[in-house]
């Protein structure tokens, strides 16, 4: 059992509220990453579409208060006309924004109440007084108009709850509803499990409490999806406790519900799920913590995949890739950060996940810290560094120039917004500079072909576009699905 943590009042949670500023959040990759079944379609036309966070931004002059830009696809990609920003300050969204709320630094995409169309489960820093909560989630429902703030709902909490720490989505009992994993209580060492359909109030069909802390350690990221082939999604946890990682644990899924006694993993920092070698079993791609230390800031950075079996990730079949790998375009380099995010998806169409790896350490030249995203590409073995392509700011095609800190791959998504079936590559760059706006962040679209991915008709957003708070917004620093943990932005 883990150390009990004492109720929370007003001014510790005032106080925890401003030391999430840069919010630890863990990685979500989702049951059945990369198939047709992972859908993210908002208004229900068939295009996918890309929910994209600005939780650093200054909204009615309060900072960090956040905002969310959904853009919805169609055979054309993205554009601004068709993207929609979404606060707390807008009519039906729930609290108003508010200094450290984070509003989106955690964006959950999928089907809630079971009615076909895509949710959004956003996650917030934010304090209420009136329950004495620590954060909060708040469902914006899809609709066939678009999401917007009407009937938008806070997850029902307990009082004295800190809320909405390591949400993750998937489902865990097979009964095809989507299922959310989070802190939703007063006490530290266990998580809710909140099993959906969701009512249009917010909550579950049912509850679980899960002991996940066997220590007094941290939750450093997550992952779902069916590592073990069986039809219901597992759940992986990683834990860090100051400078040290300290393993994983894998909790099956049953029918039901999340089993109560895990089984160990190594250690993993941001995380991805595909199924790269299509054998029917989700494997676990992470980021390795070199030498168990969780200092990343000057790694090179290294992957590893733990192919699924039938008793869930195999720790005896398993595949390491670096910028030194054949074939992987680069090199690996102090603070490259390469594995930074990642994202599975089908960007081919041959029905292998690849595997889009963040690499926003890179430098591009003599530009430092400009970043990079390499896609690595699954096949018959596996993911392998045959046929990896790399793309960044100065690649033909990708609009706009590489500049010293724009951290292009600091968020990573690949998602088919185009309908054609093949995942597109969402790339955010936090860091970027909007002329003399610095940090306003930007997020750019490349399109996936037979071949791969291509910068024929590259698109990029940013706030100025959308005419949204753009001043240190660090807008793309997380991306719907790509709930990475976060990394120093300058």
């Amino acid at each position: 059992m883990g150390i009990r943590r004492p109720a929370v009042t007003a001014a510790a949670a005032a106080a925890l509220i401003g030391a999430f500023t840069v919010p630890l959040a863990g990685n979500t990759a989702f049951a059945r990453e990369g198939t047709a079944t992972a859908r993210e379609d908002f208004n229900g036309d068939g295009y996918q579409d890309l929910a994209v966070a600005a939780p650093a931004a200054t909204v009615g002059g309060h900072s960090w208060a956040g905002y969310v830009a959904i853009s919805y696809g169609s055979a054309n990609g993205l554009a601004p006309a068709r993207t929609t920003v979404i606060n707390q300050d807008t009519p039906g969204v729930p609290g108003t924004s508010g200094d450290n709320h984070g509003f989106g630094y955690r964006l959950i995409p999928r089907d809630l109440d079971g009615d076909g169309l895509t949710d959004l489960a956003v996650a917030t820093n934010e304090y209420q007084p009136a329950n004495n909560n620590g954060g909060s989630v708040i469902i914006l429902w899809g609709r066939g108009t678009g999401i917007s703030g009407t009937g938008a709902i806070r997850v029902p909490a307990p009082v004295n709850a800190f809320v909405g720490e390591d949400i993750t989505a998937g489902d865990f009992d097979g009964d095809g509803h989507t299922d959310l994993f989070m802190r939703d209580a007063e006490y530290y060492d266990y998580r809710e499990v909140l099993y959906g359909p969701f009512g249009r109030n917010g909550a579950p069909a049912r509850d679980q409490q899960l002991t996940v802390f066997s220590t007094d350690n941290t939750m450093s990221s997550t992952a779902a999806g069916d590592f073990n082939g069986d039809g219901i999604d597992d759940l992986a946890t990683f834990y860090v406790y100051e400078n040290h990682a300290e393993g994983g644990k894998l909790w099956l899924g049953t029918r039901q519900g999340l089993s109560t006694v895990p089984q160990r993993l190594p250690s993993a920092n941001a995380t991805a799920v595909g199924d790269f070698d299509k054998d029917g079993y989700a494997d676990l791609a992470i980021r390795i913590y070199p030498n168990n230390e969780t200092y990343l800031e000057d790694d090179p950075g290294t992957i590893r995949i733990y192919y699924g079996s039938p008793t869930g990730p195999s720790t005896t079949r398993t595949k390491t890739i670096t910028q030194e790998t054949a074939g992987v375009p680069g090199v690996s380099e102090k603070g490259d950060m390469f594995g930074a995010r990642l994202s599975a998806g089908d960007v081919n169409g041959d029905g292998y996940a690849d595997l889009a790896v963040g690499d926003p350490g890179e430098a591009i030249g003599s530009v430092t810290k400009a970043g990079s995203v390499v896609l690595l590409k699954g096949g018959k073995g596996g993911l392998t560094g045959t046929g990896a392509q790399t793309f960044h700011q100065d690649t033909s095609g990708v609009p706009g120039v590489v500049e010293k800190g724009d951290l292009f791959g600091g968020s990573v998504r690949l998602l088919d917004v185009t309908g054609d079936g093949k995942a597109d590559l969402a790339a955010g760059a936090p860091g970027e500079d909007l002329g003399t706006v610095a940090n306003g962040g930007a997020v750019w679209l490349l399109r996936g072909t037979a071949t791969g991915l291509t910068a024929s008709k590259a698109f990029a957003e940013n706030p100025v576009d959308l005419k949204a708070p753009a001043a240190k917004a660090e807008f793309a620093r997380n991306l719907a699905g790509d709930n990475g943990p976060t990394f120093v932005i300058p």
